[in-house]
């Protein structure tokens, strides 16, 4: 088949552009492939199972006016500041207009050093990988935006970590992977040219592609930081309510687009506590679920002063500007959240200060009793159609959460309109990890069991209980995820 894969980053932005090849895949072989995302793409599934598709899908074939790059970028990361980053072991393939008129990165990971490696193999193994395309198609069916994995190809090459891992490519497609990162980058290049013209490029190839309302506005730029701060708390907002704890928030994995990338040491929280972590190299806690807000607003504080030079000519005047839009984030992640919470209740239509006490003592409930984020809400829709007894024994006080109910019941709870909002399903980390062990050692039915389930998370079905239970205390206490480097 014929691909248009277009160049538009990397002709508009050369600064933020390498050009770049992937390394050979000594013998790739498709392991997952995702066919409705392949027919948004306008892409045949059945030709990407073939030896020209499975080469597009780890950068070895090509069409001729592709013109693959690896993309530049700083971070914070854990608060320091690095200022080359980039893609060390990723290709942007260029961009595909989806069936909609859409224009959507196409983009690979593993695909081999570039230079921006910094000392790495630029390798990935088949776990990380797979973990990537699972939790990213289970963010997908949970209404999240989100990255989503188009294809996993293992290539027949070892990758050495703590242990030989059997190498893979992700293939993954995204609205953009332009980050904060990215703008931190290009600001770093105007200062040291005393020239904003690729910083206001950036910007404007932003606002074309992500936010083009920005463009009427009077001051674009402003407008620009208006736009990614709104949907940015909506989306950590709905990271929240389902308990989606990201693990790596450093400011080159915040897009401008207002979706979720970079599926790292991610995990879904089971136990409510606001201080939980799972990545391995989170010693301190800073990207902990409770904390996902505010590390959200300190990213888009970084984002903002990237845009002074852009926001006025006065620079005192444009840091009042932007301190003072920055403090809409917290208005826009509440509005989010709290109507998101009212949903997950069954009275969306209440008023928030009826509600606002009982969501908080509902939480404090939940932290002081252990009890799983994910089955709990499920369970008390059972209580709003009058059965409280499944989910009242898992709380240590009773007497407490006896009048909790009683209050909740008042506002008359809908249980369809839970049962539509609260999912059944969720990757469970120990399932998670069953799976990703299996695949490892050639036996993909876990997974593609796995993934089945969460494809479709709000609808209860019989033969899956398995997929609705928490994991073990023994291997929740101890459970951690690693970045996939």
């Amino acid at each position: 088949m014929t691909l248009a894969l277009h160049s538009r980053f990397a002709g508009e932005l050369p600064e933020l552009a390498v050009g770049w090849k992937a390394e050979e895949a000594p013998e790739p072989t498709l392991l997952v492939l995702n066919e409705t995302l392949a027919a948004e793409l306008g892409l045949d599934p059945d030709w990407l199972r073939s030896p020209d598709g499975i080469g597009l899908l780890v950068g070895a074939t090509l069409p001729a006016q592709a013109t693959p790059v690896a993309q530049a970028y700083a971070g914070h990361q854990f608060g320091g500041f690095a200022p080359r980053l980039g893609d060390g072991r990723a290709l942007l393939l260029g961009e595909v207009v989806d069936a909609d008129g859409r224009m959507r990165d196409l983009h690979l990971k593993g695909s081999g050093r570039t230079p921006f490696a910094r000392g790495g193999d630029g390798l990935a193994a088949v776990g990380p990988m797979l973990r990537e395309y699972l939790i990213s198609e289970a963010m997908h069916a949970l209404g999240i935006p989100t990255a989503r994995a188009l294809a996993v190809v293992a290539t027949g090459r070892p990758v050495y970590r703590e242990t030989i891992q059997p190498g893979a490519v992700l293939a993954r497609v995204a609205d953009s992977h332009l980050r904060v990162g990215s703008f931190q980058y290009a600001a770093l290049v105007a200062q040291s040219t005393g020239d904003p013209a690729v910083l206001r490029r950036l910007a404007d190839h932003a606002i074309a592609r992500h936010h083009p309302a920005a463009a009427d506005a009077q001051n674009p730029y402003l407008a620009l930081l208006d736009a990614v701060i709104a949907v940015q708390a909506r989306l950590v907002a709905q990271w929240m309510l389902v308990g989606f704890v990201h693990g790596v928030m450093n400011t080159d994995n915040m897009t401008i687009s207002g979706q979720t990338i970079d599926y790292g040491p991610c995990a879904f929280m089971e136990a409510f506590d606001p201080a939980t972590v799972f990545s391995s190299i989170d010693s301190w806690g800073r990207y902990a679920y409770g904390n996902q807000p505010s590390v959200a607003l300190w990213n888009l504080a970084r984002f903002a002063e990237t845009l002074l030079p852009l926001l006025g000519e006065d620079t005192d005047e444009a840091i009042r500007l932007a301190e003072a839009h920055l403090g809409a984030f917290q208005m826009h992640y509440e509005t989010q959240w709290s109507a998101g919470m009212r949903a997950k209740l069954g009275v969306p239509d209440a008023a928030v200060p009826t509600v606002e006490p009982l969501i908080t003592d509902l939480l404090e409930q939940m932290q002081q009793s252990h009890i799983d984020h994910t089955s709990f809400y499920r369970r008390l829709a059972t209580a709003a159609r009058g059965d409280a007894e499944p989910v009242r024994g898992e709380f240590v006080d009773l007497a407490r959460f006896d009048e909790w109910t009683q209050r909740w019941r008042a506002l008359g709870p809908d249980a369809e309109a839970m049962d539509r909002v609260n999912p059944v399903y969720i990757p469970r980390n120990h399932l998670v990890e069953e799976a990703l062990t299996a695949a490892a050692e050639g036996d993909l039915a876990p997974f593609d069991r796995l993934l089945s389930v969460v494809q479709a998370p709000y609808v209860e079905r019989p033969g899956l209980e398995r997929y609705t239970e928490p994991g073990d205390k023994e291997f929740t206490t101890g459970f951690r995820t690693f970045c996939g480097t």
